[in-house]
């Protein structure tokens, strides 16, 4: 009987053994079966999100410049190649009457940077605040020339000849609002040919529009800047204007004290000023003011 039990008794220990060993390896299966990688929390380096924000196109910002019509062709060749350098920047060209430019700037049209063809557009822009005595300086020359037709037999190389009958029609710059008219009249004046010749003038409302008079035939004479003359072989030069007889044709710079895109405008400004700059300048005839 005591055999019984004890063999009973050994079997249900055996049992049990096998159990708890079955469930033991069963814990193990599931829990490798189960078993998640770890996923790194750690934050990008700062080369990515340096990489990241240098993909983002920068915004485009657009000066406008508010220059002389004189300053034409020249300025479309600095456009393209500074638009070239500095992909985010647009330059946008209000071209005129320096007269014209400086009332459309105290009227508040939209300018950021002003350049005159004459020096008191931009010193009364200057007594208004509307440029900081700081913020401007000169920046080219120019000089002022006679032309005729190309194909033009009239024998003109002084002011003098102006005045023979075969000569009709005389071009000139709006003097109170073209700095090219207005040193036109002054050396007419010094010349003492004003008043013989106020009955042939015809009046331009810039200097390229005078240009244009003497191309087309529309006027038998005009004066324009040399730079103006250089450009168009439709016309020729019949004289140069003593120098003497006139106040110097200086081109100031200046930045609009109302811009709002002082940096790019300030870097626009320096620009202008560096020698690769003033060298296309002098391409298209403007000297440095000595």
């Amino acid at each position: 009987m005591r055999k019984r039990i004890g063999y009973i008794l050994g079997s249900m220990s055996l049992g049990m053994a096998l159990v708890l060993a079955g469930c033991g390896a069963g814990a193990d299966s599931a829990d490798s079966s189960t078993a998640v990688e770890p996923v790194s929390s750690a934050p990008a380096t700062s080369g990515d999100a340096n990489s990241a924000e240098n993909t983002e196109p920068q915004e485009t910002v657009e000066l406008t410049i508010s220059a002389a019509a004189s300053l034409t062709d020249a300025m479309k060749e600095i456009e393209t190649d500074y638009e070239l350098a500095h992909p985010s920047i647009e330059l946008n060209f209000n071209f005129g009457a320096s007269g014209a430019l400086q009332q459309q700037i105290e009227q508040g049209a939209p300018a950021d940077i002003f350049v005159s063809a004459a020096t008191k557009n931009m010193n009364t822009l200057v007594d208004e605040n509307l440029i900081a005595a700081a913020d401007q300086k000169n920046l080219l020359q120019n000089s002022l020339v006679a032309i005729i037709p190309a194909d033009s037999e009239n024998a003109v190389s002084s002011e003098q000849d102006l005045t023979a009958d075969s000569v009709k029609t005389v071009a000139i710059g709006i003097p109170e609002s073209v700095p090219a008219g207005t040193y036109a009249k002054e050396a007419l004046t010094n010349a003492k040919m004003w008043d013989q010749l106020e009955n042939k003038l015809v009046q331009g409302k810039d200097v390229r529009q005078v240009l244009q008079y003497v191309e087309t035939g529309n006027a038998d004479a005009g004066f324009v800047y040399k730079t103006d003359a250089l450009t168009s072989d439709q016309v020729k030069i019949a004289f140069e204007v003593d120098k003497n007889s006139y106040t110097p044709a200086n081109y100031p710079v200046g930045i609009i004290e109302g811009t709002k895109h002082r940096t790019e405008a300030e870097q626009f400004y320096s620009y202008l000023q560096t020698p690769e700059v003033l060298d296309v300048f002098a391409k298209y005839g403007f000297s440095v003011p000595e």
